[in-house]
């Protein structure tokens, strides 16, 4: 994929970089050669690649799904500013 310097400056604009009146040139031409990189990748025949959930290939070790700790909410909730019915109220600093 071709960019031009125009291309850049509106991507720059988008982003909101601030780049210098000669980087346009220089990073068309950057862009246009990572773009080339990832062409191979893009013309690669991957539908029937199944997506990669874990690079290692082994199952993960699980821990039992037990309570390990005690309850503290009203410890936690004694110090705090205000609570109603267990929960934490807070002021409203958004209208």
């Amino acid at each position: 994929m071709a960019f031009t310097p125009l291309d850049v400056q509106t991507l720059a604009r988008l982003t909101q970089i601030r780049l210098d009146s000669g980087s346009s040139e220089k990073l068309a031409d950057t862009l246009a050669q990572l773009t080339a990189l990832a062409q191979p990748i893009r013309n690669m025949a991957a539908h029937d690649t199944l997506p990669l959930i874990n690079p290692l290939d082994m199952t993960q070790r699980l821990r039992a799904d037990v309570v390990s700790e005690e309850n503290r909410r009203e410890l936690y909730q004694s110090i705090a500013p205000a609570t109603e019915d267990g929960l934490y109220l807070v002021p409203k600093v958004l209208d």
